[in-house]
């Protein structure tokens, strides 16, 4: 049994910076200005061979109202209120602030265990910070820099009695726990035939993506069932992309949080920079992507460069929009909707599109199947024989050109792998095949295999030429020349 660690203090101090070097990769957005992080992510750390849990939380503002700050406060104090042990961090280059006096307060008022580390302590500039920690009353504060990995024996030192605490309290509960009986081998053979599902080992990765405001974190919070993301009128609230591990409906998943996607050419900031290539690398990680679309404004030019971006990247889609309980006609709006859908987006024709509210909750057991649909039409198999068969009634009702007089002959067909579905066809004159003969087969391999939506690929190969002279070089050229000109006369 690990314990659970949260980084909390004022914006500034390196909260992320620290988190990033205990879970050993940059997970977390950095950047010189205060206030970057506003979501609680949490990561496996490891500290030489101590296993726990970090939770890296929004600085603590001085703020108790409704806004942006105060929100960010309370989240933050829920993480505290969660975590085994408190690492409260203060900048040792700036020393004691009176905000950092205040949360020292409410930090021994809450309770637990609380850990004092004053960060950025490299070189001679921190020593006088250092000095100053001892008057929050916190105990003995560590000289720590995130950066640098400076006091990490340190930390250690302060975090393994708290582990063996915790490794106690697992066994003892062990140990007490009544033996079951029950066989595992009698259960191995119905694991086997389970292992293509998701599972707590592997969840199935979903990934929330759209425009700023379009509801992503209000959607994540009501399949969740609590207000674990930061959400609020604001656009652009999300700046990292926050994983969650769920159980979905009886689905084991991974779900992303992302930041909202504007165009590029609005994008200026280091800082959304930033948040959106974080937002681009979750779609790599995922499975199915879910793009999420404002009922107000649905298919915008950036919500169709999103899905397209999916599509690319080789992921199953999903298309959800949000706010539908706003709207009034919703019979014509969703036929509209899909008309443009087919429209705008023929790369991804079948795809689900599902109407949901984030806010009242409807629609969300429609996206779940929805989800799980594309994710299993994304590892679909076909044989090799079935593809023949196909392969020769679709040259029979539509045989492929002859460009410049030359045939094309299609011999052979079969699947390469799946997640996406990837074929290949063995044929003479590759680089002949017209794009649209091409289209042609993927649409057909979408309708009669039932593959609505997925990406498909369809690569032509050639045979190669049999000829074993071509591309030798021939020796004394010029001579072979003057010889064949002398027989022509």
């Amino acid at each position: 049994m690990s314990f659970t660690l949260a980084i909390v203090g004022r914006p500034n101090v390196g909260k992320s910076t620290l988190f990033n070097r205990l879970v050993g990769k940059r997970l977390a957005l950095v950047d010189d200005q205060p206030g970057v992080t506003r979501d609680l992510r949490e990561g496996p750390a490891k500290l030489g061979d101590l296993s726990f849990t970090v939770v890296d939380t929004a600085g603590l503002e001085d703020a108790t109202d409704d806004s942006l700050e105060g929100r960010m406060r309370r989240l933050t104090e829920r993480a505290v209120d969660e975590a085994d042990v408190c690492l409260f961090l203060i900048d040792a280059r700036v020393g004691i602030t009176p905000v950092d006096e205040i949360f020292a307060d409410i930090l021994r008022k809450r309770g637990g265990i609380v850990l004092l580390g004053a960060n950025k302590a490299e070189g001679r500039a921190a020593e006088a910070g250092l000095l100053e920690a001892w008057n929050l009353g916190l105990g003995e504060p560590m000289a720590l820099s995130g950066e640098h990995g400076v006091g990490m024996p340190e930390l250690y030192s302060a975090l393994l009695p708290i582990s063996e605490r915790f490794e106690a309290q697992a066994r003892a509960a062990e140990e007490a726990m009544p033996a079951t009986g029950l066989d595992v081998s009698e259960d191995a053979g119905a694991e086997e035939e389970a292992a293509w599902a998701p599972s707590a080992e592997r969840p199935l990765q979903v990934a929330v993506v759209g425009r700023p405001n379009a509801g992503k974190s209000t959607l994540i919070n009501k399949i969740l069932g609590e207000d674990r993301l930061l959400t609020g009128p604001e656009a652009g609230i999300t700046r990292d992309a926050i994983s969650l591990k769920i159980d979905w409906a009886g689905t084991p998943t991974r779900i992303f949080d992302t930041a909202g996607m504007r165009k590029k050419a609005k994008v200026q900031e280091k800082l959304e920079k930033l948040s959106v290539s974080d937002g681009l690398r979750a779609i790599k990680f995922a499975e199915v992507v879910v793009v999420l679309l404002d009922a107000a404004i649905p298919f915008e030019q950036q919500d169709l460069r999103i899905a397209d971006l999916a599509e690319r990247e080789g992921r199953a889609v999903v298309v959800a929009v949000n706010k539908w309980d706003l709207e009034d006609e919703k019979a014509e709006k969703l036929s509209a909707l899909k008309e443009a859908f087919e429209r705008l987006l023929p790369q991804l024709r079948g795809a689900p599109l599902v109407t949901v509210s984030a806010k009242t909750g409807r629609g969300l057991d429609r996206l779940h199947a929805a989800v799980l649909k594309a994710h299993e039409v994304w590892n679909r198999r076909v044989s090799t024989a079935r593809l023949n068969r196909w392969l020769g009634a679709m040259i029979e009702a539509h045989p492929p050109p002859a460009p410049q007089g030359k045939r094309i002959k299609l011999r052979y067909m079969t699947q390469a792998k799946t997640r996406p579905p990837h074929f290949v066809v063995m044929c003479s004159h590759p680089d002949k095949i017209p794009e649209s003969y091409s289209r042609y087969l993927v649409n057909g391999l979408r309708v009669d295999f039932d593959m609505p939506g997925t990406p498909i690929r369809l690569v032509m190969r050639g045979q190669g030429d049999r000829n074993p002279y071509k591309g030798r070089k021939v020796k004394n050229a010029g001579a072979l020349k003057k010889h064949l000109g002398k027989n022509k006369r």
